[in-house]
């Protein structure tokens, strides 16, 4: 049975996670996320204790990586491509924490965390030198997160103006360099 504990948590990292992607980090206030819960700042703070808490508990994010030893390697550029470009169009909490890691350092943290936990790990698996994937990981990471500063949030007019395929298209080939040469 789910407690009203476990409810108030919900809604607040609900909101959370929309008012710093909305506001970025620096603007966005405890009493403003409190209101969009609806509850009393107090609440937020007796939850997570400070902004910074609550933010490293909403900036948790999955990439949903796929299965990168199932695709084929040809197609390897192509598939990672289309999929953060999925990612960044389908949760807010990434694009937050692009936003607000680009002016706090525990946002950058956070960020960098997750990209070497989750992108790190599956891009090693394809080459035979540890040391070698995590920097073609480091690589793939520079071509995504600058495609998403560009279209998402400066929204540069000729990268925003590009469809999903057109953007696969021309990101695919530079990824498939950096994933496997």
């Amino acid at each position: 049975m789910e407690r009203r504990s476990d409810r108030t948590r919900a809604a607040i990292l609900d909101a959370a996670r929309e008012r710093f992607a909305a506001d970025g980090y620096e603007r966005a206030t405890i009493r403003a996320i409190a209101a969009d819960a609806g509850i009393d700042a107090a609440m937020v703070m007796r939850y997570y204790g400070s902004k910074e808490g609550l933010f490293g508990a909403a900036a948790t994010f999955d990439l949903r990586l796929p299965d990168l030893a199932a695709v084929p390697r040809d197609r390897l550029g192509a598939v990672v491509a289309a999929h953060f470009l999925q990612r960044w169009e389908a949760d807010e909490t990434l694009m937050a924490l692009l936003r607000a890691g680009v002016t706090n350092e525990a946002a950058a943290g956070r960020m960098r965390a997750i990209f070497a936990e989750q992108l790190g790990p599956a891009v090693t698996a394809l080459v035979d030198d540890p040391a070698q994937g995590r920097r073609r990981a480091g690589l793939v990471a520079t071509q995504v997160l600058g495609v998403a500063l560009c279209r998402y949030v400066l929204k540069l007019p000729a990268v925003v103006a590009m469809t999903r395929e057109h953007l696969v298209e021309d990101l695919g080939p530079t990824l498939q360099r950096y994933l496997i040469g």
